[in-house]
């Protein structure tokens, strides 16, 4: 009977396993069915947010940094997988960006 018990150390290190590919599996589907950042919503208003940065309001003293190379696709809060036109977005959780949006919470990628 002995041979089929399972040791504290090997549970644990299976138990430990389960979190790390649950949240890959979520995160591969959430990114296909997330929903998209309404420009209407109040945070993404709050923040200037756009689809397209050729839409971004430069006389708003809050986007006075911006510059055109500047998009979601190259901001340090975008998530997801590279090359998808919308991906999550740290900024907006459970909704996804444009990656040729912008909003002032636009950080450079190292």
């Amino acid at each position: 009977m002995r041979d089929k018990e399972v040791t504290r150390r090997q549970f644990l290190g299976q138990l430990a396993a389960v979190p790390a590919g649950v949240a890959v599996l979520q995160s591969a589907a959430m990114a296909e069915e997330l929903p998209r950042v309404d420009e209407a919503d109040p945070a993404a208003k709050a923040l200037l947010y756009v689809h397209d940065v050729a839409n971004v309001d430069t006389a708003n003293p809050m986007a006075a940094r911006f510059e055109a190379s500047q998009n979601c696709a190259n901001c340090l809060q975008i998530q997801g997988n590279e090359g998808d036109t919308w991906r999550p977005c740290a900024i907006f959780p459970g909704k996804s960006v444009n990656v040729n949006g912008w909003c002032s919470a636009w950080i450079a990628k190292p």
